[in-house]
């Protein structure tokens, strides 16, 4: 067998060299003529043109040596031209050693081709054997690469075959191991599903080199808006089943505004998250806008939030009293509008609002911004803050219960107003000559949750006021960190109330609390969770990192694009949820109050008996048989003076209350309070009414117990 084609190609310089130099030149050309007819004909062109180039250089130097030597001179002179005939030989084996010439895929008579028996050589060299590596492990001894195939173009090389192996064996070759043995990615390795072949006998491709894959431009791909509503949102598992998409503005692919229309039927309710998913972005960058036809709905995508600047409350003082048609604005929409909400009904009586906030949501500064609304509109407040201290605008209230006991006994107050109203007005259509009355509660799990004291006499009173008190000119604002049933104290009554009775404010909250589906689901506002509402605006972060290092500046004011303090969604009656943002507090609320004297409520007998009325128990401990009538109430009130942790409080520091710590002195004073209020209390609860330290009361409380006159569950005192 004579020499392979590449063998030829890269020592035939060398042969010609030789060749020139001892049988003249004429031989030479001989040799070099056919080798470049028969061998090189096929090769690359940059090979080609290194061999003859090479050839010609031989040649010449073996005339040359040819004439020295016929002429009689020195032999050596005609060695010396053996130098560069050998270098022209080394510099075609480097031209020719960084590639092989493309060789044909087939095999030829005489045996396989080049590229086949280099893949067979790794094949066996790491694969199956018995050719090996000494240190190196096979992949898997004895599967050979039977009925192999090559596929050859300018821009591929691949190859196939089967992996056989005795019968009785299986194939435990992978594609990773294909791959890491001819140096590809494991994707270019194709292998037979074992299901549908023989264990022995599995069916490889292997793409040595693949065609570099240009981008396909498939026909009908939606780009537009419009295509991609079409294609996935307006689909029957869409988010907005049968709508169309009709742009109104368009600045970018995230920067779009439309009217979604569905011919001649109503759209409803949507999933907010679901439009989301359908468009591909975050729930927090599509906003939705209800029109008044129920068949369209306005469509809003963003770049950048456009309630990131914020409205600065000191620019629309004139519109936080209440118009004509009882709406106070609360802040501002996606659009631009202002947020609007209802805090009574002209002729039918007040409103609720249901507030969700969690920590730094902004719940607490659009109730302080409510109560200014409250005050300017001529709307008296009764104010019952469980958690004292957190309420800036208390001063406008005209009750505040600031503290966890103090909170119930507003809530007891609000209720015996409704009853008086309810004995002095009978007909539903009463003329309003009394002010109307906005009782808020701040923190109202505080409350309402069944781990508080007050749980079963703050449900059962929540539920009657949210029930009767709208025709009695007395609406309810209830705050919570989450809309979970559990702040609420799992009532389904006084959730449902709250949303038909007025709109629902829903903020931040933390992550895992604020799902407003399931059994937290409120009708229009599906898919929304506030837990996704962020932080902070993109950049943020930026700014924290470029920090001031100079000194705190105490007179520095937070701007609306520090955080997303206020934003969330507006819920009123029969709408959908929309984006808004609460109004920016540049200024205290107060300061824009003008007159800060509280809006009184009316002079009637449950106002004037407040104070009994405040700690009078309405319930059994059951928490049932609520006081029905302003009568019973009165009766079960204490008549007379003061109670006694009354005078304490109003003592002061000097009273005798707060120098009296003798045991003999507090001792009777617990028994009192303790018999008096039936409820169970806490050590600090009990100090805090009788206007002494938790340290005097302790030792005296477990005295009592000892002597069997009082009971400790849990923490809780109660009179034996």
């Amino acid at each position: 067998m004579g020499p392979t084609r590449t063998q030829f190609v890269q020592y035939a310089p060398a042969a010609l060299a030789v060749a020139s130099a001892t049988a003249g030149p004429w031989s030479a050309l001989a040799a070099a003529a056919a080798g470049a007819g028969a061998w090189a004909v096929s090769a690359s062109a940059p090979a080609l043109r290194s061999l003859i180039a090479c050839g010609f250089t031989a040649t010449g130097c073996g005339i040359a040596a040819h004439e020295i030597l016929a002429s009689g001179m020195n032999p050596l002179f005609a060695l010396g031209f053996a130098v560069p005939a050998g270098a022209a030989a080394l510099a075609h084996h480097r031209n020719t050693a960084g590639q092989l010439p493309v060789l044909p895929a087939t095999t030829t008579a005489t045996g396989p081709s080049s590229q086949a028996q280099i893949i067979t050589a790794y094949w066996k060299e790491f694969i199956s054997g018995p050719t090996q590596t000494e240190g190196r492990k096979l992949i898997q001894p004895g599967a050979e690469l039977a009925h192999l195939s090559l596929d050859v173009g300018d821009d591929h090389v691949a190859f196939t075959g089967i992996i056989t192996l005795p019968q009785g064996q299986q194939v435990r070759v992978k594609a990773a191991d294909i791959a890491s043995v001819y140096q590809i990615p494991a994707s270019q390795v194709e292998m037979g599903d074992p299901k549908h072949y023989a264990p022995n006998a599995l069916p490889v491709t292997v793409h040595l080199k693949k065609a570099a894959s240009a981008p396909e431009i498939v026909a009908g791909v939606p780009t537009t808006p419009e295509q991609l509503w079409a294609a996935h949102v307006a689909i029957p598992e869409g988010a907005m089943p049968g709508t169309t998409l009709t742009l109104t503005r368009y600045d970018g692919p995230l920067d779009w505004e439309g009217i979604a229309t569905r011919d001649r039927r109503a759209i409803g309710m949507v999933n907010i998250q679901d439009l989301a998913g359908n468009l591909d972005l975050e729930t927090i960058q599509v906003a939705l806008a209800p029109t008044d036809k129920p068949s369209q709905m306005g469509v809003r995508v963003m770049k950048e939030h456009a309630l990131m600047h914020g409205t600065m409350l000191s620019s629309v003082v004139d519109e936080l009293a209440m118009d004509s048609r009882g709406y106070v604005r609360l802040g501002t929409y996606i659009d631009a509008n202002a947020a609007l909400v209802p805090l009574a009904q002209p002729g039918s009586g007040a409103r609720h609002l249901y507030l969700v906030g969690g920590s730094r949501s902004g719940k607490s500064g659009l109730l302080e911004q409510t109560l200014l609304s409250a005050h300017k509109s001529r709307i008296a407040v009764i104010l019952a803050s469980p958690q004292a201290g957190t309420i800036a605008g208390a001063s406008l209230a005209a009750y505040c219960g600031d503290g966890l006991d103090e909170a119930m006994g507003a809530l007891r107050l609000a209720y015996a107003i409704m009853l008086d109203r309810e004995a002095r007005y009978r007909s539903p259509a009463f003329p309003f000559t009394d002010p109307l009355i906005l009782f808020v509660v701040d923190e109202a799990h505080m409350l309402l949750s069944v781990s508080s004291p007050y749980h079963a006499e703050a449900k059962a009173i929540v539920e009657q006021l949210t029930r009767r008190s709208l025709k009695r000119g007395i609406g309810v604002v209830l705050a919570t960190q989450t809309p979970l049933a559990e702040d609420l104290g799992n009532s389904t009554v006084i959730r449902s109330q709250l949303l038909i009775g007025g709109g629902a404010v829903f903020l931040r909250c933390a992550k895992g609390q604020g799902s407003l589906v399931g059994a937290n689901a409120v009708e229009g506002a599906e898919g929304i969770d506030l837990s996704r509402i962020p932080s902070s605006w993109p950049g943020q972060y930026q700014k924290v990192a470029d920090r001031d290092m100079t000194g705190l500046a105490t007179a520095a004011a937070a701007g609306p694009e520090d955080g997303t303090f206020g934003l969330g969604y507006l819920l009123t009656p029969g709408s959908q949820a929309v984006q808004f943002r609460s109004l920016h507090l540049d200024v205290a609320p107060v300061s824009l109050s003008g007159d800060p004297t509280p809006v009184a409520v009316e002079n009637c007998e449950a106002w004037r008996r407040r104070d009994a009325i405040a700690q009078t128990p309405m319930v059994d401990q059951r928490g049932k048989n609520l006081f029905g009538s302003l009568a019973d109430l009165l009766g079960g009130a204490p008549q007379g003076p003061p109670a006694p942790q009354q005078q304490a409080i109003a003592a002061g520091p000097a009273g005798p209350a707060a120098s009296s710590d003798g045991q003999e002195l507090i001792k009777p004073r617990i028994l009192e309070l303790l018999r008096e209020q039936s409820i169970p209390m806490t050590a600090e609860t009990i100090a805090r009414k009788l206007g002494t330290s938790a340290k005097h009361v302790k030792p005296r409380l477990s005295e009592l117990k000892k002597r069997d006159e009082i009971t400790n569950e849990n923490g809780l005192w109660r009179a034996a």
